[in-house]
């Protein structure tokens, strides 16, 4: 029990990180997920509880660098595969000695096959850590492709030299002849066994869609169940799990590029899926390294055997040389690199040393490493305490820490992010949804149109949510329309008091219904130059003269409406008007002003004199008016009107792809931003879809 609710709470800490980074973007997530557990351990319903190091790699490990391999693309991997192959393999053996022999040298307590292994744990990089960074540094896609395939294949090699260091340290003896020899057996038989078993998986789950056995639901258990089952079968049988995991992920599909509602609907849901196991599984291995903080922190620095000043040391050391041979050895490989153009090596001019200094700070210590740690057994063969364990914990983590706060402010120096490619896109976004909410206004009908409108709110709070996050969002230009609004309706009430006025009778009755709809009017247009007045009070001083007119005409109708009621009183002795009969006129009246100032928002919609979202807006206000006069609820209407509505968005989503396609075809849009337009509109067809 004590298990799970650690469980539950790393989990419960994982998703208050995810909420706390959206309040502070320019903090990384993993450095927020360290602060936060380390503050979570202090609390007194936290339990003190640790994981098996075995169970550590099977549930956090083999998942996420099965997801890794799945999601890189593989078009790039190939691209950069000898710059990645070399930074994974080569940097990290380097990186494995370099570390243990200048460990061993500075701290002789740490045995040498011990310090191998803190060597080969700092090897691998954090793709994830890199992609969580705080989005103010911005890296091309060359680097980002060769960082990717950098931390894939790392990944295996410095875990494999990490349990060889490992079991060197456990054992007191090794072999370089066996060593390499189950390195070999090790490297191959999980490659080997990785490959088959992604070709396995693809046919089945082929087969299984052929013969249309495949749900959504078996589909994502199968997904999530592979990892594990690749891992546990490949160390039962003596070879790299890792490796196998590794090459089964970068050759399973699972047919994911069938056609058909049913394909696309498992693709999203499995993609999204593993991104929030993605997440949680990364956010957990941060949180704990939080956890352990406090306590490691507290165990060594009461230590009086050792030094807390060279435990600190240790650590800039340490950091030193991972930061400093990562740097000259990318910067060897840029010299050395020929151009794929020319087939010519290139000068290094400072902007690639400046690009060799962002692949350097772009590779901080992440999961992997922690990961490694953890799994360090606290017994050695002889049945004494594994030596150093907590101090190489210690520095990990603190080498963890280094390196992620120089990716989380050196990077923005060096790459920074002007945000133009997040604010391109959401600006062709905006377009998008402004023309699919000006056809959909072309297709209202009286049939649909609350239903429509209802659709068009929708796209009217997505275009004003972006315009916001772009700092375009104009509110005067809605005031002034909402103004303009009013003056159609002060239009439309003085046009129908002319008419009226006009309008012959010829009984008593009739005379009397013209002057009850004149008294509506007048109402109205006494409220409604009020209203103006207050919308217009700051436009200037030459509101102020319209504002004493409006006050003095407002004053002559009220006078002459007097008189005409003591007319009529005296000539026809007929009964003033009732307050009933007035509010019926009054109500009739305005149903009317609505319509026409619907009608004409339509026409400045089309005529692009207002924003397209101003426009629907002001709509869907005016059709609330309109539904609070009426005041005819009818649940089987309400039940009838949802449908409507959920047909309204499935045509909704069609125009909006038809002119993500059409923006394409006229050469506005790339097919990268084409794929990603294309890609947001697809989920909510899959949400829309699901909810029937």
């Amino acid at each position: 029990m004590t298990e799970l609710t650690l469980v539950l709470c790393i989990v419960g800490a994982v998703v208050v990180s995810s909420f706390l980074s959206r309040f502070i973007p320019k903090v990384s997530t993993p450095l927020v997920q360290i602060v936060l557990g380390a503050l979570a351990s202090r609390l007194p319903f936290f339990p003190d509880a640790t994981l098996d190091p075995e169970l550590f790699m099977v549930l956090f490990i083999a998942p996420l660098l099965y997801l890794e391999a799945r999601s890189i693309d593989k078009t790039a991997l190939l691209k950069n595969l000898k710059l990645s192959l070399s930074l994974a393999i080569g940097l990290a053996i380097a990186t494995m000695i370099a570390v243990g022999y200048v460990t061993h040298a500075a701290w002789p307590a740490v045995p040498l096959a011990a310090a191998f292994a803190l060597g080969a744990a700092l090897g691998p990089t954090d793709a994830v850590a890199v992609a969580s960074l705080s989005h103010e540094a911005t890296l091309s896609e060359r680097q980002r492709g060769i960082l990717k395939g950098e931390s894939l294949f790392n990944d295996a090699s410095g875990i494999v030299g990490f349990q060889f260091s490992i079991l060197a340290a456990i054992t007191g003896t090794f072999s370089i002849g066996a060593a390499a020899g189950e390195f070999a057996v090790s490297f191959f038989g999980g490659t080997v066994l990785g490959l088959v078993f992604g070709v396995f998986a693809n046919w089945l789950f082929g087969l299984m869609r052929s013969f249309g056995w495949e749900t959504t639901t078996s589909r994502i258990l199968m997904e999530l169940f592979l990892p594990f089952l690749l891992y546990l079968g490949a160390e039962a049988i003596g070879v790299s799990g890792i490796l196998t995991v590794v090459a089964a992920g970068l050759i399973a599909r699972y047919d994911r590029s069938g056609v058909g509602p049913n394909v696309a609907r498992t693709n999203i849901v499995s993609s999204s899926v593993w991104a929030v196991l993605s997440f949680a599984l990364n956010g957990s291995v941060f949180i704990m390294l939080g956890m352990m903080l406090p306590d490691v922190l507290g165990t060594t620095w009461s230590d009086p055997t050792e030094s807390n000043s060279m435990l600190l040391g240790i650590i800039a050391l340490v950091s030193a040389v991972v930061v400093v041979m990562r740097f000259v050895w990318v910067a060897a490989m840029l010299r050395i690199a020929r151009d794929q153009r020319t087939g010519q090596r290139r000068r290094m001019t400072a902007q690639r040393w400046r690009s060799a200094a962002i692949m350097t700070f772009g590779g901080p210590k992440g999961t992997i490493t922690l990961s490694l740690m953890f799994t360090i057994p606290y017994t050695i063969a002889a049945g004494a305490d594994f030596p150093m364990r907590d101090e190489l914990i210690f520095v990990a983590a603190g080498v963890i820490i280094v390196t992620l706060l120089l990716a989380n402010f050196l990077l923005p120096l060096l790459a920074p992010n002007h945000r133009h490619s997040t604010k391109e896109m959401d600006d062709i976004t905006v377009e998008v949804l402004r023309q699919t909410v000006e056809e959909l206004t072309r297709r209202v009908t009286p049939e649909n149109r609350r239903a429509v409108l209802v659709v068009i709110d929708s796209y009217t709070k997505r275009i004003t949510r972006l315009k916001h996050r772009l700092g375009s969002a104009d509110p005067q230009g809605f005031e002034a329309l909402q103004i303009e609004a009013l003056t159609w309706e002060k239009d439309f009430l003085k046009q129908r008091i002319i008419d009226l006025k006009n309008e012959e009778t010829g009984t008593p009755a009739a005379s009397h219904q013209r002057d009850l709809h004149v008294e509506a009017c007048e109402r109205m247009l006494d409220q409604l130059m009020t209203t103006l007045r207050h919308a217009t009070a700051g436009f200037g001083n030459s509101q102020a003269v319209s504002q004493i007119r409006g006050r003095l005409r407002a004053l002559q109708r009220r006078t002459s409406l007097l008189a005409r009621r003591i007319y009529s009183k005296i000539l026809r002795t007929a009964p003033l008007m009732s307050e009933d009969e007035i509010y019926a006129a009054v109500r009739g009246t305005q149903l009317e002003a609505i319509h026409v100032v619907i009608g004409k928002l339509y026409e400045q919609m089309h005529a692009g004199t207002y924003n397209t979202e101003d426009c629907s807006a002001l709509i869907l206000d005016y059709q609330r008016a309109e539904a609070s006069l009426r005041n005819r609820p009818n649940v089987e209407r309400s039940a009838e009107t949802i449908n409507e509505v959920e047909d309204v968005k499935r045509d909704s989503y069609a125009i909006e792809l038809g002119i993500i396609q059409d923006l394409f075809e006229d050469g506005r849009i790339s097919r990268a931003q084409l794929r990603q337009l294309r890609r947001n509109v697809y989920v909510m067809q899959v949400d829309a879809d699901s909810g029937v």
